[in-house]
């Protein structure tokens, strides 16, 4: 049962859950993160760490939606272990929905 991230990161991209996890399976796109589920042991140290709420079990209806674009970009994008400073905007996205449609780049990020 690996966990994944949900839309509910894109914009905001709050990285506490990328410092606590103890197998680095985070990964940074321009502006949001994924978990590879092929690395993550489902400890799910990560889930209680996001202020945005947008870890789930894959087996959850949400987390299953989530699972292979996790996978995909997890393949792409630079795995991040370190926490970052958050976007200074995240406030203004932080409950604002459908936000893949609106905001989602399959950009790398770090930097």
């Amino acid at each position: 049962m690996p966990y994944v991230i949900t839309e509910t990161c894109i914009k905001c991209k709050y990285t506490d859950c990328v410092e606590v996890c103890p197998v680095d399976c985070f990964y940074e796109g321009e502006n949001m993160l994924v978990i590879n589920p092929d690395e993550c042991i489902d400890c799910g140290v990560c889930e209680p760490e996001c202020p945005a709420e947008a870890i789930f079990p894959d087996v959850t209806e949400e987390g299953g939606r989530w699972i292979e674009l996790n996978r995909e970009y997890a393949q792409i994008w630079p795995n991040i272990t370190r926490k970052k400073p958050s976007p200074p905007d995240v406030d203004q996205y932080k409950d604002e929905d459908d936000k893949f449609n609106k905001y989602f780049s399959p950009n790398a990020g770090g930097s």
